[in-house]
C-alpha cells in the first residue's frame, strides 16, 4: 500500500521504525525483532540504514521479510552520502520488483573521514531524481527545532518547501519530547505553504544513555518535566522503562486528542517497547 493513501484516512494509525544489524551474524536477531513488531499489526514499518549509509544492504532483506510474512506495508530507506545515480537506479528496480511501494529519502548522517558520494548533495535531489524516474510514495525527515547544521530555523524551512516540491508525499519528524514543538511547527510550515502530511516522531527513551545520545545527535530540546523522569528513574533499568513507555505514551494520546491521526514511532527494535505503547493506546485507535 502507498503510505500517502494509507495517511488520507481518517483513522489513528501508528507506524514503527527498525533498523538492520551491524553485522551479516546479527540478521536473524533483528529479522525476529522486526517480525514481533510487526505482528503488532502497526500501519506500516520504517527500515533504516546504519551511520553513513553502511548496512544498507540488509535493509531492502527486512523490508521484504516483514511485508511477505506479515503482510505489512514496508518504508525502506534511502540516503544521499552513501549513493550514486547508479546504485539508486539499482536499488528501485529492486524495491519495484520486490513489490514495495514507498521509500524514504533523506541525507543522511555524514561519515566521520568526511568523504561521501558527490551525485546528490541534498535530500531535494535525490527526491528529485527519484520523482523524475518512479511512481513510489515518497516520505522525508523534517525537524521540528531546526536542522542541527541548519543556523536560521527560516533557512530550515525553505530547505524543507525545496524538497516537498521536489516529489515528497509526506514528512516524518525528528524525534521531540515536547508536542508544543511539533504543533508550532506545523503552524509555521503551513504558513510557508508545505501542506503534506507530517507524522510526528516519538521516540521512547528506556535508558538514560540513550538520551545522552540522542541528545547530542539531533540536538533535541529535554523539557525539565522528561529531565526529571530520567534523573528518578534513570539508574533503575525496569523502572526507567516503564517512565520512558508511559511518557512516549502520553504524547500519542496528547497527539490523539488534538486531531493528530497519524504517528511513527522509533521503536529502536525493541519488540516489548513497541508492544507497550500499543497496550497503553489499544482503545484510542480502535
Amino acid at each position: 500500500m502507498r503510505i500517502s493513501d494509507l495517511l488520507k484516512q481518517e483513522n489513528v494509525t501508528i507506524s514503527f521504525e527498525v533498523f538492520p544489524p551491524k553485522k551479516i551474524e546479527n540478521m536473524e536477531t533483528v529479522i525476529g525483532a522486526a517480525r514481533s513488531i510487526a505482528a503488532l499489526h502497526p500501519d506500516f514499518i520504517s527500515v533504516t540504514y546504519g551511520a553513513a549509509g553502511t548496512t544498507r544492504e540488509y535493509t531492502l532483506d527486512i523490508a521484504k521479510a516483514i511485508r511477505n510474512d506479515f503482510n505489512v506495508t514496508v518504508l525502506p530507506h534511502l540516503t544521499c552520502v552513501s549513493s550514486t545515480e547508479e546504485s539508486v537506479s539499482g536499488m528501485l528496480g529492486m524495491i519495484r520488483a520486490a513489490g514495495i511501494e514507498n521509500v524514504m529519502v533523506l541525507r543522511g548522517d555524514m561519515p566521520k573521514d568526511g568523504h561521501t558520494e558527490k551525485d546528490f548533495l541534498h535530500a531535494s535531489d535525490l527526491v528529485r531524481y527519484i520523482r523524475e524516474r518512479s511512481d513510489l510514495c515518497i516520505g522525508g525527515a523534517c525537524y521540528p527545532e531546526g536542522h542541527i547544521e541548519c543556523e536560521h530555523k527560516k533557512d530550515d524551512i525553505s530547505f524543507l518547501k525545496e524538497k516537498v516540491d521536489a516529489g515528497c508525499d509526506f514528512l516524518t519528524t525528528q524525534m521531540y519530547f515536547d508536542n508544543n514543538i511539533y504543533y508550532n511547527f506545523l503552524y509555521r510550515i503551513r504558513e510557508k505553504g508545505i501542506t503534506v502530511p507530517v507524522l510526528p516522531g516519538i521516540m521512547p527513551i528506556t535508558n538514560k544513555r540513550q538520551l545522552a545520545r540522542s541528545v547530542a545527535l539531533s540536538g533535541t530540546d529535554v523539557p525539565a518535566r522528561f529531565r526529571a523522569i530520567v534523573d528518578h528513574f534513570g539508574d533503575h533499568p525496569a523502572a526507567m522503562k516503564q517512565a520512558g513507555i508511559i511518557y512516549a505514551s502520553e504524547q500519542i494520546v496528547d497527539l490523539i486528542a488534538n486531531g493528530v491521526t497519524h504517528i511513527h514511532v522509533y521503536s529502536m527494535n525493541k519488540p516489548d517497547v513497541a508492544e507497550g505503547i500499543m497496550n497503553n493506546i489499544s482503545a484510542l485507535i480502535r
